[in-house]
C-alpha cells in the first residue's frame, strides 16, 4: 500500500522531472574510464539508446571533472540531452567543481568529508554551488561506507543508514535547499528494503518526502544479479517508494537499462493484477502457484535468453518482495518451457536473494567504473566457476578500495583490485595477502577458502 502523507518535492534534473508523480527514471553509470572520453561518449550513447534517462560517471578528481565537461558538450553537440551525474567519494573540492559542470552530483555522506567537523562547512559551500548553478544532489550512503560516529551510535544497522542520511537531509533544510535525492544501498537485500522504509517513514514523519532512488548494491552478474536487484528494488516499489532505480550488475552497463526497465514496466503494467491472484490464493491457506502464460501474457521476445532474463525478472517481482517480509514461505510456478532444473535453481536463487533459505555461494560483486583497473566482469566468472560448490559462503569481487573494503564487511572472503595487476585476498575485514599478482589471486583464495573448511 502507497503511503501519501508529507509533501512530495519534485524538480528537473536536466531535462528530467523527477518526484512527486512523474515516472520512475531508470539510470546506470558508465564502467569506462572518465578520463578515455571517447570510450565514454560512445557508451553514453549506447545507454541512451537503450533507455537510459540519466548516466552516471567516477569522478575522482579536477581532471575528471574536466573530462566530464568535454563529455556532457560532446553529447549535446550530438543531440543528447540525458542528464550527466557526478559519482564523488571522499573530495568535497572536487564535488564543488563538478557542480558547475553536470546537473547532479553524487556524495557519499561516509566519505564526503575526511574530517568530520569540517563536514557540514564544506557541504555548505557544494550547496551554494548547487543553488547557484540548479545543480541537483543525491545523498547516496552505501552500507558499507556508514561513519565510525554514526556506526557507534546505531550500530551497523539498517537504523544506522537512516539516521546517517537524516543528518544531511537536516543540512540541507538549514541551508534552504530542496534539490535533493536520497539513496540507502546495501548488498543485502533486507537491510536495504529495512533502511529505504525507515528514511521514507522518517520523512512522512516531518512532512517533506524527498525522491528516492533504489538499487541493490554490488549485486552480481547474471541471473542471481538481476534476481537480487528485482527482489530488493520491487519490495519497495510495490508500496509506492522509488522515484529512480539503478540495477547494478557486474556487466555492460547497457544490460542494467534493460533489466530496469524490465522491473518498472512490471510494476506499472502487470504486478497489480498478478499479486491479486497470488493474495487470494494465500487468503485460502494455499501455496502461491502461478503459471508461466500468467507471468509472461504481453510479452512477445523471440531470443531465447532475454526471454528467460524477462521471466526470471518479473518472477523475482512477484514472489521475491513476499518471500522477503515474510508473507509466504514458499511458492511454485507451472508450466514452462524451460527445464525442471532450470525452474528449480531459479526457485532456489529467489529464495536465497530474499534471504529465506540458502543454497548457493552468495557473491557481493560491484558494477565496476572508471576506478576499476582490471577485468572486472571476467573475473567474477572466474571465481564463481571455482567456488560454486562452497554452499553459503559469502564471497566478494571488488574493482577497487573505495567502497571495497567496507561493501564486503559482511563477506567471509573478498578479492580487491588495487591496480597494477596487484590484488588484495581478505578473509573477513582483515587482508590475508596485500598486492599480489592478479595471476595468483584466484587460486590463493579459493586455498585460503578450503583451508578453513577442511
Amino acid at each position: 500500500m502507497s503511503m501519501n502523507k508529507g509533501r512530495k518535492i519534485e524538480f528537473k534534473i536536466g531535462n528530467i522531472a523527477i518526484g512527486g508523480d512523474n515516472p520512475i527514471i531508470v539510470q546506470t553509470m558508465c564502467n569506462t574510464n572518465t578520463l578515455d572520453i571517447d570510450s565514454s561518449i560512445n557508451q553514453c550513447i549506447a545507454m541512451i539508446n537503450s533507455g537510459a534517462k540519466m548516466i552516471r560517471l567516477t569522478t575522482q578528481g579536477v581532471k575528471e571533472v574536466a573530462a566530464l565537461k568535454v563529455i556532457k558538450d560532446s553529447l549535446r553537440s550530438r543531440g543528447f540531452y540525458t542528464p550527466i551525474v557526478a559519482d564523488v567519494h571522499f573530495n568535497s573540492e572536487v564535488a564543488i567543481a563538478a557542480a558547475k559542470v553536470v546537473e547532479k552530483v553524487r556524495i557519499n555522506p561516509g566519505n564526503f568529508s575526511v574530517v568530520h567537523k569540517e563536514a557540514e562547512k564544506e557541504f555548505k559551500k557544494l550547496i551554494d554551488v548547487c543553488k547557484e548553478y540548479g545543480t541537483a544532489l543525491r545523498i547516496g550512503l552505501n552500507h558499507g561506507s556508514l561513519g565510525e560516529e554514526i556506526v557507534n551510535k546505531y550500530g551497523n544497522t539498517p537504523n544506522a543508514m537512516m539516521q546517517a542520511v537524516n543528518q544531511w537531509i537536516k543540512m540541507c533544510k538549514k541551508e534552504n535547499f530542496s534539490k535533493i535525492v536520497l539513496s540507502l544501498k546495501a548488498s543485502n537485500t533486507i537491510v536495504m528494503s529495512q533502511a529505504y522504509h525507515l528514511i521514507y517513514q522518517q520523512m512522512i514523519n516531518d512532512g517533506v518526502v524527498y525522491p528516492i532512488h533504489l538499487g541493490v548494491t554490488e549485486a552480481g552478474n547474471e541471473d542471481t544479479g538481476r534476481i537480487k536487484s528485482a527482489i530488493g528494488i520491487g519490495s519497495l516499489l510495490r508500496k509506492g517508494i522509488g522515484d529512480t532505480i539503478r540495477v547494478s550488475l557486474t556487466e555492460n552497463p547497457v544490460n542494467e537499462i534493460i533489466a530496469g526497465c524490465s522491473i518498472v514496466n512490471f510494476f506499472k503494467n502487470d504486478y497489480k493484477n498478478l499479486i491479486e491472484i497470488v493474495e487470494k490464493q494465500v487468503q485460502q491457506s494455499e501455496v502461491p502457484n502461478i503459471n508461466y502464460n500468467q507471468i509472461m501474457k504481453g510479452i512477445n521476445l523471440t531470443n531465447n535468453e532475454d526471454l528467460w532474463r524477462e521471466f526470471i525478472i518479473r518472477a523475482s517481482s512477484l514472489f521475491g518482495p513476499m518471500l522477503l517480509e515474510k508473507e509466504i514461505d514458499n511458492y511454485n510456478i507451472s508450466q514452462t518451457p524451460f527445464t525442471e532444473e532450470k525452474i528449480t535453481t531459479l526457485k532456489e536463487n529467489i529464495l536465497q536473494a530474499a534471504r529465506r533459505r540458502f543454497y548457493h555461494p552468495e557473491y557481493i560483486a560491484c558494477p565496476g567504473c572508471g576506478r576499476t583497473q582490471y577485468n572486472l566482469e571476467e573475473t567474477l566468472k572466474k571465481v564463481k566457476e571455482k567456488t560454486s560448490h562452497l554452499k553459503g559462503v559469502k564471497i566478494a569481487v571488488m574493482g577497487c578500495i573505495v567502497n571495497g573494503p567496507g561493501e564486503m564487511a559482511d563477506a567471509d572472503y573478498g578479492y580487491v583490485g588495487q591496480g597494477g595487476g596487484k590484488v588484495s585476498i581478505y578473509k573477513g575485514k582483515e587482508p590475508i595477502y596485500k598486492s599480489i599478482n592478479e595471476d595468483d589471486a584466484i587460486n590463493l583464495l579459493l586455498q585460503i577458502i578450503e583451508s578453513d573448511r577442511n
